[in-house]
């Protein structure tokens, strides 16, 4: 049998991006991955606020997605990214780490569907959301 959380955990940790964003793989199964992201400043889009850079959380989020697919109990393989829109709500806190969770919430033969939210330490509104597709690939 296919331990697929653990060829997810494989496939981020292998990704050279994934490491330098600090990107940890906190849980991953039946569709479902979260994913942290900790405050660094060599990651701040804007110096004077001190403000984490769109695509650094944009990353966090995609990369998340693709660990859900690729944890779906329908999914046979890996995945790569078909198209994806972040929502950005606000600004993330100076500071905290960002927390994303990804659901893949519909699977075809070709196309997997996922919603994602990123948020940082503030329990509020999310920093950002997530829709997208994903490719189904074989083993």
């Amino acid at each position: 049998m296919v331990d697929k959380a653990a060829i997810a955990r494989q496939f981020i940790e292998a990704i050279p991006h994934a490491r330098a964003l600090g990107l940890k793989l906190t849980s991953i199964g039946n569709g479902e991955a979260g994913i942290t992201m900790p405050y660094s400043k060599e990651l701040v889009g804007d110096p004077r606020t001190g403000v984490i850079h769109g695509g650094a959380v944009f990353t966090a989020l995609d990369t998340c997605c693709g660990a859900a697919v690729m944890s779906h109990p329908s999914a046979p393989g890996g995945t790569a990214t078909i198209d994806l829109r972040i929502d950005y709500m606000r600004a993330a806190t100076p500071g905290q780490t960002i927390t994303t969770q990804a659901t893949c919430y519909h699977i075809t033969r070709n196309v997997a569907f996922v919603r994602a939210t990123a948020m940082d330490e503030d329990d509020g509104l999310p920093v950002a959301t997530a829709a997208g597709s994903f490719t189904v690939e074989g083993l």
